[in-house]
């Protein structure tokens, strides 16, 4: 189950898209606090964001580039404002998809469905733990005593099949063929990276050097 926190005017649609979204075994959360949604939205720590852009008192196309300033939550926009500039605006701000109203039903969920898995998030994602490490792929974060951090959605793949595989050693083709799509260009130095920034964020939670441990020649491998 994902947490979908969703920022609609509409009172109508807000009921029927929490109702929908319930029914396909998610859990929804309506945000009405217009003037405070950044804080609303990344309060509930959620796996996906609906936004309409047609806010009152609000710009939502702001919003869009405020909540992507503080979290790497994926951002569908969903709005009436259906025109090229305002796609190519959302995109351009961080969303990661856009919905013209009025829409169907199927092809929201469709949407949904395709940016949680794109995300890794799904609803039978199970939290990997390993040497007091806790990897949470429905809240994209990770966690060592008691501190967490939030990784993207390349950090979470690739800390997710290095624990998942713990011990392994795990080559670098290989990873590279579990983290991106097809149609994405990816070459070593994308990969050494997000790696990189991994490392980093792991320091900065307190685990050992030698947690991730670089293979010469071999890949990767998470002690």
């Amino acid at each position: 189950m994902a947490r979908i926190a969703f920022v609609e005017d509409d009172a109508s649609v807000r009921e029927a898209l929490a109702q929908t979204l319930a029914n396909n075994g998610h859990e929804p959360v309506a945000v009405t606090d217009f003037a405070h949604a950044t804080d609303a939205v990344l309060g509930c720590s959620p796996d996906l964001v609906l936004l309409d852009l047609s806010l009152p008192g609000v710009d939502g196309t702001l919003l869009c580039r405020e909540i992507r300033a503080r979290s790497n939550v994926p951002i569908i926009v969903v709005t009436s404002r259906s025109g090229e500039v305002d796609e190519v605006m959302s995109m351009t701000l961080g969303a990661d998809d856009f919905i013209a109203k009025p829409y169907s039903v199927h092809v929201l969920l469709a949407r949904v469905e395709a940016l949680l898995r794109r995300s890794g998030v799904t609803a039978s994602s199970p939290a990997l733990e390993h040497r007091g490490l806790r990897v949470d792929a429905a809240r994209s974060t990770a966690s060592f005593q008691g501190e967490s951090v939030e990784l993207t959605r390349n950090e979470l793949r690739i800390l997710g099949v290095l624990v998942g595989r713990a011990g392994e050693v795990v080559s670098r083709e290989d990873l590279m063929c579990e983290l991106w799509d097809s149609d994405d260009f990816v070459d070593d130095n994308t990969l050494t990276v997000n790696v990189t920034r991994l490392r980093r964020k792991l320091a900065a939670l307190g685990l050992p050097d030698d947690f991730l441990v670089t293979r010469r020649g071999q890949g990767y491998s998470v002690r």
